[in-house]
């Protein structure tokens, strides 16, 4: 049994402690918010995040950043993109040269244009950093459905360490030493989902959806390789299995976000009405970025990139999609 810590009580963060304390480890989950603390140590649940998933007695709960920690042998990440820097800053005087920092979040860091990944290693460099990806979303694994994801690490020995505390026989790991192309895919497939979400909103069909997802795993491929990831990698869970949950399940918020979208909701009429962190939102600029920087073409990443920001029509989107100069696949 190993002490495992949670940071961060939304709703990846606490189906992943379930899973853990039931796996048999000392499960800590640390939250900014006493109010949250409160409920899931004397009301035993997490209503606004997970509804209906009990809260094993085992599990501790925390706002103390110290006490979090200590004595730790893996960390979790479970906090949204935009806050990863800021948190791991917080909490590096705490952490020690033997704990494993294991990162669920998925996204890039504006105007740095960093993977999460090195993000962490920027303000813990004394942690081995884990990437945690693949289809799973938090509502079915903390239910016990059966759920394959991946685990990534540079340091192969670190990853297989995580792959042994964390499965089970409803929840499978793999690992991956490429974390690049991992956390490549992870991000890009929710600006993919948006654009299955607006698709869905404007009424369209399976051959939209399909064409979009196909073309979008090209793009999330052809930026991935550009910055050193595996082509393999795209075709693996992190890639194609994650762009497939995300794109196609009402669980995704990012596709959910879409739906309204294609509906015809404003941006922040549409971040209104989902009440939680629509990760695609926040790292669709910077993948256009990162496009630019690589001079990689991104038609639909950008296209996405306008509708949210620059207002322009997502019916008049998909015609400019459409009718882009014809090309070989």
């Amino acid at each position: 049994m190993k002490k495992v810590t949670v940071i961060g009580s939304g709703s990846w963060g606490t189906a992943l402690a379930v899973m853990l304390a039931e796996n048999g480890h000392e499960v800590v989950i640390w939250s900014r918010r006493q109010d949250a603390v409160d409920e899931l140590l004397q009301e035993r649940k997490n209503e606004k995040y997970l509804p209906g998933v009990a809260i094993p007695e085992s599990i501790q709960a925390t706002t103390d950043h110290k006490a979090a920690v200590q004595g730790a042998e893996i960390i979790i990440l479970a906090v949204p993109s935009r806050a990863v820097g800021d948190t791991v800053r917080d909490f590096a005087p705490y952490l020690k040269t033997w704990q494993i920092l294991v990162n669920v979040a998925k996204g890039l860091e504006p105007g740095t244009l960093l993977r999460l990944s090195e993000v962490i290693q920027r303000e813990a460099p004394q942690c081995e950093v884990c990437v945690l990806s693949g289809p799973s979303h938090a509502e079915e694994v903390a239910r016990k459905v059966p759920t394959a994801c991946l685990i990534a690490c540079e340091n192969e020995a670190a990853a297989k360490l995580v792959q042994q505390e964390f499965a089970n026989p409803r929840f499978r790991l793999y690992t991956n030493t490429d974390m690049i192309g991992v956390e490549i895919g992870a991000a890009l497939k929710n600006v993919m989902a948006l654009a299955a979400g607006m698709s869905d909103g404007l009424g369209f069909g399976d051959n939209t959806k399909a064409a979009l997802m196909t073309r979008g795993m090209a793009e999330m491929k052809r930026l991935g390789m550009a910055m050193g990831g595996k082509a393999d990698t795209f075709a693996g869970l992190s890639g194609i299995g994650d762009l497939i949950v995300t794109c196609t399940s009402m669980h995704s918020r990012n596709r959910r976000a879409g739906i309204l979208l294609g509906q015809g909701k404003n941006l922040q009429e549409t971040l209104d009405e989902v009440k939680m962190v629509v990760e695609g939102v926040n790292t669709v600029q910077a993948a256009c970025q990162l496009a630019e920087k690589y001079d990689v073409s991104m038609p639909i990443t950008e296209i996405i990139s306008e509708v949210l920001f620059a207002d322009k029509n997502v019916e008049d989107a998909v015609l400019e999609l459409m009718t882009r100069d014809y090309k070989a696949e």
